[in-house]
C-alpha cells in the first residue's frame, strides 16, 4: 500500500533522514519507533507531503506521489494524524469532521455514520467546540477527522501521547478494527512499548534519520529495545 524508497531529507545543512526505505502493508499497524529527535515526525511530515524530501520516492499503492503537495496527497488517500492532535478548537466537533471531508474524491459531503459508530462520544458532543473537549476526545476527533477522508494510508504520530489509559486502549481496538475490516494501512509513530506490543503487526526501527531494525512485533526483543529504544 505504501512504499518509502530511498527518502533522504535535510533541514538547510541538517540531514534528519538518510536512505530511508519502508514498506507498509495493507491491514497491517506498522510502528516506527525509536529516541527523541531520530527523524520520526520528520519522515511523516516527508510521507504527508508538508516536507518535500531531497531525494527518493513515496509510492501509493503503486502510484508515484513523490512530487505531490500536502492536497494532492490527501486526496490520494494519504491521511495523517499530527502529534499534537491539531484540531480546529474554535470549530464545532461536526466542523471538524467537516474538514475532513475535503480529501474525499468523490466529492461527498455528509460524515459517514461509521465514525459515530466507532466513536459514539463525537455524536453526543457533535455541537461542542473541539478546543471544550478533553485530550483523549480530541484524538478521537483527530482520528474520526482522518477517516471521513476514507483514506488508503493512515498515519498517526504518537497517538497515545498525554492519553489516559482507557483511552489508548479504544484507540487500539478502533485501530485494529480498521485494518481487518478494511483495505487500509496504519502507521503509527509510538513510543509506548506495551501498545506496540499489544496491537502493532510490523515495526520499524530509526537512529540518526535511517533504519536499524526492522521485522514483526513478535521479533521486537529485549536486546533491540535496550540498544535503539532506552535511554
Amino acid at each position: 500500500m505504501l512504499r518509502i524508497e530511498n527518502l533522504s531529507f535535510a533541514y538547510g545543512a541538517i540531514r534528519t533522514l538518510h536512505q530511508v526505505n519502508m514498506v507498509m502493508e495493507p491491514k497491517q499497524i506498522t510502528c516506527v519507533m525509536g529516541r527523541n529527535g531520530v527523524g520520526k515526525t520528520t519522515l511523516m511530515k516527508n510521507i504527508m507531503g508538508t516536507l518535500q524530501a531531497n531525494s527518493g520516492k513515496v509510492w501509493l499503492a503503486g502510484r508515484d506521489v513523490s512530487h505531490f503537495p500536502a492536497n494532492r496527497r490527501a486526496k490520494a488517500g494519504i491521511a495523517l494524524v499530527p502529534q499534537g492532535r491539531h484540531i480546529f478548537p474554535k470549530l464545532t466537533v461536526e466542523e471538524n469532521l467537516r474538514v475532513g471531508l475535503e480529501a474525499r474524491e468523490d466529492r461527498k459531503r455528509n460524515i459517514p455514520d461509521e465514525v459515530y459508530d466507532i466513536f459514539p462520544v463525537l455524536k453526543t458532543m457533535s455541537r461542542r467546540y473541539g478546543g471544550d473537549l478533553s485530550g483523549g476526545q480530541q484524538q478521537q476527533l483527530a482520528i474520526a477527522r482522518a477517516l471521513v477522508g476514507e483514506p488508503k494510508v493512515i498515519l498517526l504520530d504518537e497517538p497515545t501521547e498525554g492519553i489516559q489509559p482507557n483511552i489508548i486502549e479504544k484507540i487500539g481496538e478502533v485501530l485494529r478494527t480498521l485494518v481487518s475490516e478494511k483495505d487500509v494501512a496504519v502507521v503509527i509513530v509510538e513510543q509506548f512499548l506495551d501498545f506496540v506490543k499489544e496491537f502493532g503487526d510490523s515495526f520499524y526501527i530509526m537512529n540518526r534519520g535511517t533504519v536499524v531494525a526492522d521485522g514483526i512485533t513478535k521479533e521486537l526483543t529485549e536486546n533491540l529495545i535496550t540498544k535503539h529504544l532506552q535511554v
